[in-house]
């Protein structure tokens, strides 16, 4: 079995990735690893080559507020930012998938990622960077479950007629 060196997670602060955040610590701690909590960012209309950026000043702001982001993940997970050796945050301006399998391609990491939505729209929408990762990645390869939060709203109103007051006051019948 190989060691692992280095536990990389995404952390854009959704509750899958602070779900995952929570696994990644865990699986750091128990491998004695260093533990890589990453947000990626990119600039307003994806603009990866700075074309059209009106100023360097643009890009720090849109830099800070990512690392601002990082720390109220990290926060979220914690209650405060860690201040350990072995932990160490990146901010990274990139697509997502793209900056976590870059970062993730020593054959001694690991990364963790949050698997992404249950419903079939959902993954469909929404599940882009999981399953980038899934498909790129040089490395082991963790997907954490979404946390269990509650039923579709949707599903609910039409599983739930609302009562009337007839029904409320005879108890809800």
């Amino acid at each position: 079995m190989v060691a692992v060196a280095r536990v990389i997670v995404g952390a854009s602060g959704s509750p899958g990735s602070v779900r995952a955040l929570r696994y990644a610590e865990g699986l750091a701690r128990s491998n004695h690893a260093a533990l890589l909590p990453v947000i990626a960012w990119e600039p307003p209309g994806r603009d990866h080559l700075g074309r059209g950026v009106p100023s360097g000043y643009l890009r720090q702001q849109w830099r800070d507020l990512a690392w601002q982001q990082l720390r109220d993940a990290l926060v979220a997970v914690w209650g405060e930012v860690p201040c350990s050796p072995l932990m160490q945050p990146h901010v990274e301006m990139g697509r997502p998938g793209w900056v976590l399998v870059s970062l993730a391609s020593r054959s001694d990491d690991v990364l963790v990622i949050g698997a992404g939505r249950r419903g079939v729209i959902a993954r469909i929408v929404c599940s882009r960077v999981s399953r980038y990762c899934l498909a790129h990645a040089r490395c082991p390869i963790l997907a954490v479950p979404p946390p269990e939060l509650r039923r579709s709203r949707l599903r609910w109103m039409f599983r739930h007629r609302p009562l009337t007051v007839e029904q409320l006051l005879q108890g809800g019948r």
